[in-house]
C-alpha cells in the first residue's frame, strides 16, 4: 500500500495539473501576449537568449519589437559583437535597463564567439552576463526543450494564490513547483502561469468572477484579489 505522505502528493499532483490543463484552455484564446511573444523568438537558441535577456521587467510586446530591430541589423553573435553599445542600446530602446542590457548583449556575443553555440546547461547560462535563474531556465526550455521551471513574477505571485506554493523566493518556488508536478508538465507552467497572468490572474484587478478556477482558488474574491 501506498504511505498517507504518496498518496497526499499524488492527489495534490493530480489537482494542480487539473488546474494547469484548465487554465491553459481558457487563457488560449484570448491570446496573451506572451504566445505571440514566444513564437516569434524560436527561430534558434541565440535569439531565445538574446530574447529572453530583454523580456526582463519589460512588457513582451515592447520586446517583441526590440528583438525584431535588432536582429534585423544583427543576427549572429559575430555580427552583433561588432556593434558598439549605443547601437544595440539604440535598437533595443525602450526596454527597461537598456543601456545595461546593451553592455550584457554585447559581452554575451563576445564571449559566444564564431562558434556562436548557446551554452545548454544551467550552470553555463548563468555564467553568461545578464542571465539570472529565471532566463536561464527560460532558455533551456524554448530553446532545447529542457525540463525546467521559469519562476518570473506571474508564476511567484499566481503559485502563491492558488495554493501551489508558498516559498518566499523565487527558488523556493521552483523547488515547490519541480516536487509538485510531474517532469513532463514543466515546461507548460511559465507559458501558461504568464498568459494566465496577463490576461485573468492579474496583479491588479484580477478577473475572478471570470475566472475558470474560481471555485476552487483559496485565494478567490468576489471583487478580486487584494494580496
Amino acid at each position: 500500500m501506498r504511505s498517507s505522505s504518496t498518496a497526499k502528493k499524488s492527489r495534490a499532483e493530480s489537482r494542480a495539473v487539473r488546474q494547469l490543463e484548465a487554465v491553459r484552455r481558457a487563457v488560449a484564446p484570448l491570446a496573451p501576449p506572451v504566445s505571440s511573444f514566444e513564437a516569434s523568438i524560436r527561430s534558434t537558441p541565440f535569439r531565445i537568449l538574446v530574447s529572453v535577456l530583454l523580456s526582463a521587467r519589460t512588457q513582451d510586446p515592447v520586446t517583441e519589437k526590440a528583438a525584431a530591430r535588432l536582429f534585423a541589423m544583427a543576427d549572429t553573435p559575430g555580427k552583433m559583437a561588432l556593434l558598439s553599445e549605443a547601437e544595440i542600446a539604440r535598437l533595443i530602446f525602450p526596454v527597461g535597463f537598456y543601456r545595461t542590457k546593451a553592455r550584457h548583449i554585447r559581452a554575451i556575443c563576445r564571449e559566444l564567439g564564431g562558434g556562436g553555440r548557446v551554452p545548454q546547461t544551467l550552470d553555463a547560462l548563468l555564467r553568461l552576463p545578464g542571465i539570472g535563474r529565471k532566463s536561464a531556465n527560460l532558455v533551456l526550455a524554448l530553446a532545447f526543450s529542457r525540463a525546467a521551471i521559469a519562476v518570473d513574477t506571474h508564476v511567484f505571485r499566481i503559485s502563491r494564490r492558488l495554493g501551489w506554493a508558498k516559498g518566499d523566493t523565487p527558488v523556493e518556488v521552483e523547488k515547490e513547483l519541480e516536487r509538485l508536478f510531474p517532469r513532463r508538465r514543466w515546461n507548460e507552467v511559465n507559458q501558461v502561469l504568464v498568459g494566465f497572468g496577463q490576461t485573468v490572474c492579474r496583479p491588479i484587478g484580477s478577473k475572478c468572477p471570470a475566472c475558470v478556477l474560481r471555485k476552487t482558488c483559496p485565494s478567490a474574491q468576489p471583487r478580486g484579489i487584494r494580496r
